[in-house]
């Protein structure tokens, strides 16, 4: 058994006694705590490891959901992006856990119940499937990282994202109609073209007369990063100053 590393914390405690190890590239969780006391007691003896905790849900179901909306190369660096969104989300929604928000919210992450195949495929998959597949292994990682209280953030502080849709409905897109904007050339995944959508919002009276122009901007959604097939996004500052617009909405 070798030890395994993914960017950032991995979520367990620094005095918690846990570390993260691996068979065969499946992360299980191998307790450690009183390791010093128990050799001692054993008279230099190696302690046998102890058996690895289950899969969690809440784990299994973010890194299925970010393995199904991801694109089919398997990029680690986007599906580890989509599990950050989605625990971001999950937080800034007041649900206690990312099985609740997933499960709760629809119309937030589609593969987790639209019969998406490959988020059916890691749901159903053995710990010892899920090791054997690259792609599911990297999904789990990329779940481990975002669960963690000191992850890496592969989405660059994004609320939202989009694939291939935003190229092929580009006219009727949502994010399109209302504004977009590369904040790196290189997010421009499917070489559309950036839209201006201006706006405005006023101050008013206590009878609903405009008094004061509150904020302007020109476009609602500004790119964060870019893996594999996907783009994410956040909203424009001034569309956020300017309405009081909540961040994750």
């Amino acid at each position: 058994m070798g030890s395994f590393r993914i960017p950032g914390s991995l979520g367990i405690h620094a005095n918690s006694g846990w570390t993260l190890q691996t068979f065969h590239g499946l992360p299980s969780y191998i307790e450690q705590k009183n390791l010093a006391a128990t050799q001692k007691r054993s008279s230099g003896s190696i302690p046998s490891p102890q058996p690895a905790i289950p899969l969690d849900n809440d784990t299994r179901t973010l890194a299925a959901t970010a393995y199904g909306e991801g694109s089919s190369g398997n990029v680690f660096n986007e599906m580890a992006a989509i599990a950050n969104v989605l625990v971001r989300q999950q937080k800034a929604r007041g649900y206690k856990s990312i099985s609740a928000f997933i499960s709760a919210d629809r119309n937030f992450a589609y593969a987790a119940h639209d019969g998406n195949e490959r988020y059916t495929q890691l749901m159903k998959a053995s710990e010892s499937q899920i090791s054997t597949s690259k792609g599911m292994a990297d999904a789990l990682k990329g779940a481990i990282n975002a669960l963690s209280p000191a992850s890496v953030d592969y989405s660059g502080g994004a609320y939202f994202w989009d694939g291939a849709d935003i190229e092929s409905n580009y006219e009727k897109h949502a994010k399109v109609r209302g504004g977009i904007r590369f904040s790196d050339v290189a997010h421009n995944l499917y070489k559309i073209k950036e839209k201006e959508v201006p706006g405005e919002e006023w101050w008013r009276d206590n009878r609903g007369k405009k008094t004061k122009v509150r904020g302007q901007w020109k476009y609602k959604y500004e790119s964060t990063a870019a893996w594999g097939g996907t783009i994410f996004w956040k909203y424009n500052q001034d569309f956020l100053s300017a309405t009081g617009n909540k961040e994750y909405n």
